[in-house]
């Protein structure tokens, strides 16, 4: 999916949120700061991390968004919140994903400020993408509830889609040898079923029976496919 590719209502819904958040702008500049994200979301190698999973987040904050104090400052973070990404870096994925939330914050301070969103609404939308690193929000934070939500909704998709977003990301680190990923999705995977909650918001807490048998489905398959892959591995050798 290229920029060719997205939804009509994309740039303008960018415009709208940014003139909701106080922008001074004028529309044609905001329409070339969304054309240029939408530039970045459509990057290759995002097989993931691009333009449908962007309408997919933005669409569950809008599904989310009565719960929210400031839906536009959300809605921004989500523009921002995958808007630098390296899949490349061969730790990112154990570690971040190859999300980069530092640089993607740095990005919307620089960009949101250009268009003249007032100073508290850019720091908000800074804070609510670098929260999204560790998808830990303050429950009592209904934006970064919300947010967060929104970003880990995928994980309660009917098995087909999820299935599909399996593959998706996979492809995103076709570079990692096959035990270096599955160990690493192993770690991801482990972290999620510690907690208590996935999902924050009073709504999202309706995806959380899906996402855990998702989640804990595709933990114990990976768990024996580590095995295999460890009982198929030739053994070590003693330095002489």
């Amino acid at each position: 999916m290229g920029v060719i590719d997205a939804p009509q209502w994309l740039v303008s819904a960018f415009v709208r949120a940014c003139v909701g958040a106080g922008a001074t702008a004028d529309p044609e500049e905001i329409e070339k700061v969304g054309e240029s994200l939408l530039d970045r979301w459509s990057e290759p190698g995002r097989h993931f991390h691009n333009l449908r999973h962007l309408t997919d987040v933005l669409a569950r904050v809008d599904e989310l968004a009565e719960e929210t104090h400031e839906p536009d400052l959300v809605r921004l973070a989500a523009w921002y919140h995958g808007a630098v990404f390296d899949a490349a870096e061969r730790a990112s994925y154990a570690h971040r994903g190859g999300e980069d939330e530092q640089a993607s914050a740095a990005l919307a301070r620089r960009e949101l400020t250009g268009l003249g969103v007032p100073e508290s609404g850019v720091d908000r939308v800074v804070r609510l993408v670098a929260t999204l690193a560790r998808h830990t929000p303050d429950r009592e934070d209904f934006d970064c509830a919300v947010l967060c939500d929104a970003d880990l909704a995928m994980l309660a998709a009917e098995p087909q889609r999820y299935k599909a977003y399996l593959e998706d990301v996979r492809a995103e680190y076709a570079h990692l040898p096959t035990e270096e990923f599955v160990r690493a999705r192993i770690k991801i995977l482990r972290r999620l079923v510690a907690r208590d909650h996935l999902f924050a918001s009073p709504l999202g807490a309706a995806w959380e029976e899906p996402a855990r048998q998702n989640v804990t489905a595709e933990l114990h398959r990976l768990e024996k496919e580590l095995a295999r892959l460890e009982a198929a591995a030739p053994p070590a050798t003693a330095d002489a």
